[in-house]
């Protein structure tokens, strides 16, 4: 179980996300709805220790991972199992394919299991077998972005946090890299998504939560979420 208590973080005297808690259990997709400058993207990197919280805790299976985050140790989080996938980001665009998926596996939890985690991260993205040995950096958005979740899942992640996967994404992208997500749960990996594209995102997911203007104000079951009528109006595009 990942477990976010309490997490504050503040940019100078900006709170950007107060006494934010969220649950994450093996093998679960949860995603964080939210409008650009709700935090959602400040709670991720939080977790990971990319940026140091003020206040609050991250437990992995009850190990308390607080002392890590706070000291800014992402090297140490990752070996524990948290791996993320920034917004834009994850790759090495000078890199090849191959290049690229062997340095998500450098990890020493990763390294006895680097064959079987390339096979089930190639099989997951079968075009990434036909770009090879071609550099990252000449791919497509959407060739980029499989690029960095099979390098996330090298690492042989527990729990895989995903920043924004499908942003700039064409829609027939999106949804076909969105959808894999299922796949990596089913191998007992718990998923935390942050996602602008609420109707694919809450199509996957089994819970939700909303952040807004740095707080948890709304969580429950995606199912609810997309019957609630001020998400349908906010993030749906429905009333």
């Amino acid at each position: 179980m990942l477990e976010i208590r309490d997490l504050t973080v503040f940019y100078g005297l900006h709170a950007a996300i107060r006494n934010v808690s969220l649950q994450v259990a093996p093998g679960e997709i949860v995603v964080v709805l939210g409008a650009n400058g709700a935090g959602k993207s400040t709670l991720l990197r939080a977790t990971m220790g990319m940026v140091r919280p003020a206040s609050g805790h991250v437990l992995l299976d009850g190990l308390d991972l607080t002392s890590l985050v706070r000291r800014n140790l992402t090297a140490q989080v990752v070996e524990q199992g948290l791996v993320l996938v920034p917004e834009r980001g994850g790759t090495f665009t000078d890199l090849t394919v191959r290049e690229n998926l062997l340095l998500g596996a450098f990890p020493r939890r990763a390294r006895a299991r680097e064959q079987e985690l390339m096979e089930f991260a190639l099989s997951l993205f079968p075009r990434l077998k036909e770009r090879w040995n071609q550099r990252v950096g000449t791919m497509s958005g959407g060739e980029q972005r499989m690029v960095a979740v099979a390098r996330a899942l090298l690492s042989a992640p527990r729990f895989l946090l995903l920043d924004e996967p499908t942003l700039g994404l064409a829609p027939v992208l999106a949804k076909q890299l969105l959808r894999v997500l299922p796949q990596i749960a089913a191998e007992g990996i718990g998923v935390l998504l942050v996602e602008q594209n609420a109707h694919l995102s809450l199509a996957v997911a089994q819970r939700g939560a909303v952040l807004s203007n740095g707080e948890l104000v709304h969580a429950a079951s995606a199912a609810e979420l997309r019957d609630d009528p001020v998400v349908r109006a906010a993030y749906l595009g429905t009333q």
